[in-house]
């Protein structure tokens, strides 16, 4: 309930004193990425128990029918909150709340309306699309077909967020993030048990997939509510500055508003579409090129398969949950300090996304590669394959980690289709590296790890020379990747001793916990003796006061 209350007295202060701090979003991001991190945790714990039920194969069916949902989700929703964003915080930087509370309506009707025809499609041609020679997966139908109402709550939801993070707070967001994934884990696993005594792993793989919407909808009625208690305020800050406002006292037309919406949010929907289509290629192409080998079973193509996307690509966009926080939350305040043309803390916020990002980004790479094989093991115990494509595709997060904050930054400064076009070359390399590698035998699924790996470095690469064109921001190498990278060899050698050391006299899970607890500390040490926290940082960052203290000593 304070939680609450805060976010009542956030959403109705004057922007101005939101901008006496340069760093203000990074107290937003921090909120946003405590959630995203649960949300995250909350995801891949529940997966424990469900790939316990349904296997690889399970895996291989649900996730592929989830690209399907997530690639729907990109042309109904995806780009929405950023774009909605960066528009309501613009008109809000400038006082034009009444114009900001028209998108938000505008935004609302488009979305019913496009969530409502995609979900249809989505529904009733669910075996054509998983038939189709790219996709390849049509025992995933069922699970497609289970997702399809749940794009019109989703595309509801986006405006909800993407309102409220142009109004500068993440709180109902994170809140509306936690609950969804709560109730999307309990229901996914109990569906899936359900289903699963059919002994057809396609209806189990259909009912985990139908708890995602339990989930969304139970988000959207968080998030309605939260606007429901700060509705009424907003409409009397609206019309009185309706009133007083010379530039809002006409207020915008909603043809121009569903114009400035669609030139913001399709640049963006084509950048994550390419992602998307990126995610089939590797499906669709790996059960074909790795079968063209012929040193390999369908079955055991499907287990590959069911090992790079339930756990390759889940762990290794775990950690990624604060890059893409603060993609999220440096959208909306580089925009209003575009918008008041103060371009050094333009630069300010970027520099400080791009570090804090490389901070957590970079010890993960190594921890997950040190102990690729003990984490899956201790998580999954009965199907702990897989762990050298984590220990060779680790690398990814950092890049994937670029990309995201990259991205965020050039979409507030208004060039939002420059990371499109980054996507596009990314992917385009990343075809024929899938097509030579995956039809190797001695690589087969870890030629689409590289790929990804590949398609990463090339996007962040171009994202960050067309950021140091528009802003003139050079990352500063030592201390977001020098430093950090330092502190991480010292915790990887760390961990490694911890656990072979242990090892020796108990049993291997004991030995990863502890190699993972001692890990931690030796990296915040590490980097705090090489002077790798700023007291700016520290200052920005929740953390009790003690530590504070120490971290600035």
């Amino acid at each position: 309930m304070k939680r609450l209350e805060n976010f009542y007295k956030e959403l109705m202060g004057h922007t101005k004193e939101l901008e006496k701090k340069n760093n203000h979003f990074v107290k937003q991001a921090a909120i946003l990425a405590a959630a995203s991190l649960l949300v995250r945790l909350i995801g891949f714990f529940y997966r424990i128990p469900l790939t316990r039920l349904v296997g690889d194969e399970g895996n291989a069916f649900y996730l592929s029918a989830y690209y399907v949902y997530a690639f729907a989700i990109t042309l109904t929703s995806g780009a929405l909150p950023a774009a909605i964003s960066k528009l309501v915080s613009e008109r809000i930087a400038t006082g034009r709340y009444s114009d900001a509370h028209e998108l938000f309506k505008t935004a609302l009707g488009f979305a019913a309306a496009v969530g409502a025809l995609v979900a249809f499609f989505m529904f009733f041609w669910a075996d054509w699309l998983t038939n189709l020679r790219f996709f390849n997966f049509p025992e995933a139908a069922y699970s497609v077909r289970a997702l399809a109402p749940t794009i019109f709550a989703v595309a509801l939801l986006a405006v909800f967020r993407g309102y409220f993070q142009g109004m500068n707070t993440m709180v109902p967001t994170a809140i509306s993030q936690v609950i969804e994934q709560i109730l999307n884990a309990g229901f996914s696993l109990w569906l899936a048990h359900v289903f699963i005594r059919t002994t057809r792993v396609e209806l189990a793989a259909a009912g985990a997939a139908a708890g995602t919407g339990i989930g969304v909808v139970a988000g959207l009625i968080v998030a309605g509510g939260c606007y429901l208690l700060v509705a009424k305020k907003i409409r009397v800050r609206a019309a009185g500055n309706r009133h007083t406002h010379s530039l809002a006292e006409s207020g915008e037309k909603r043809e121009d508003q569903i114009k400035a919406l669609l030139l913001t949010a399709f640049p963006i929907i084509i950048g994550m579409g390419i992602y998307q289509i990126a995610n089939f290629i590797d499906i669709g192409m790996a059960r074909d090129r790795i079968m063209s080998s012929g040193f390999f079973t369908e079955d055991e193509v499907v287990e590959m398969v069911g090992q790079f996307t339930g756990k390759f690509l889940l762990l290794t966009t775990l950690p990624v949950a604060l890059s893409v926080a603060l993609s999220q939350a440096v959208i909306p305040d580089i925009s209003s300090s575009r918008a008041v043309m103060d371009k050094g803390a333009v630069k300010e916020k970027i520099n400080t996304a791009m570090r804090i990002s490389m901070t957590l980004s970079i010890p993960a790479v190594v921890g997950l590669s040190v102990l690729a094989d003990p984490i899956l093991a201790l998580l999954l115990p009965d199907h702990p394959e897989g762990g050298w494509l984590l220990r060779y595709g680790a690398v990814s997060i950092i890049f994937l980690a670029l990309v995201q904050v990259s991205t965020g930054a050039l979409q507030g400064i208004g060039k939002v289709l420059l990371p499109a076009i980054a996507a596009f070359f990314g992917v385009l390399i990343k075809i024929p590296v899938n097509w030579f590698l995956l039809a190797v035998p001695g690589i087969n699924i870890l030629g689409a790890v590289i790929s990804t790996i590949v398609c990463y470095v090339v996007a962040a690469g171009i994202n960050l020379v067309f950021l140091y064109k528009h802003t003139g921001v050079m990352p500063d190498y030592v201390r977001a990747f020098g430093k950090p990278a330092f502190a991480s060899l010292g915790m990887g050698l760390v961990c490694f001793i911890t656990h072979y050391m242990v090892g020796l006299i108990a049993p291997d899970r004991v030995a990863t916990v502890l190699a993972l607890g001692a890990g931690v500390p030796v990296y915040l040490v590490l980097m705090w003796m090489v002077g790798g926290f700023s007291h700016k940082d520290v200052d920005s960052a929740p953390l009790p006061k003690a530590w504070r203290k120490w971290l600035k000593s």
